[in-house]
């Protein structure tokens, strides 16, 4: 059985407002620019979704917002996972294992360094960072995502804005 899971660095974050709790930040200009182009590739692709799940802080979910709209996946299917703010690869990786397996195309949205080290982790992919706004989307044959573990994907693509300069 194969299964698809796409791991998505929340877009550029503002960082004018000092005062502002972590947490609380939203997108920069840059932000709101790359999220829905990184959307509008992934809907080009084909990419779609069965689940969303995203951190709930601001630039996360502002980001899974932004590009679902353009995938055409309804916002208010998307799962907000306290869990998930700040998680290590380990428990990003938890939260997905703990996922129905009626499930087989899943996104999660959340924060580096987990995210980067989660991406090594699954696959032979080797990158040292996963940039603001990019997407690694992997393949897998396991029967459950309870089964999801290290090396158990095959890289499909490592997309971040960048890539797709005007």
């Amino acid at each position: 059985m194969k299964r698809l899971i796409t791991l998505i660095r929340h877009a550029k974050s503002d960082w004018s407002h000092p005062e502002l709790p972590d947490f609380d930040r939203p997108l920069n200009s840059r932000g709101t620019r790359d999220a829905p182009k990184m959307g509008k590739i992934l809907g080009e692709r084909g990419v779609d979704f069965d689940l969303v799940i995203s951190s709930p802080a601001k630039r996360a979910i502002t980001t899974a917002k932004t590009i679902c709209h353009e995938i055409g996946y309804a916002e208010e299917r998307i799962e907000q996972n306290r869990d998930l703010y700040l998680a290590s690869a380990a428990e990003i990786l938890h939260a997905v294992q703990a996922l129905d397996d009626s499930f087989k195309r899943i996104a999660v949205v959340c924060h580096n360094p987990g995210l980067t080290v989660l991406a090594n982790v699954l696959s032979s992919l080797k990158i040292d960072n996963m940039p603001t706004c990019s997407i690694v989307i992997f393949e897998t044959d396991v029967d459950s995502w309870k089964s999801l573990k290290p090396v158990s994907c095959r890289t499909i693509d490592f997309l971040f804005p960048k890539r797709f300069k005007a």
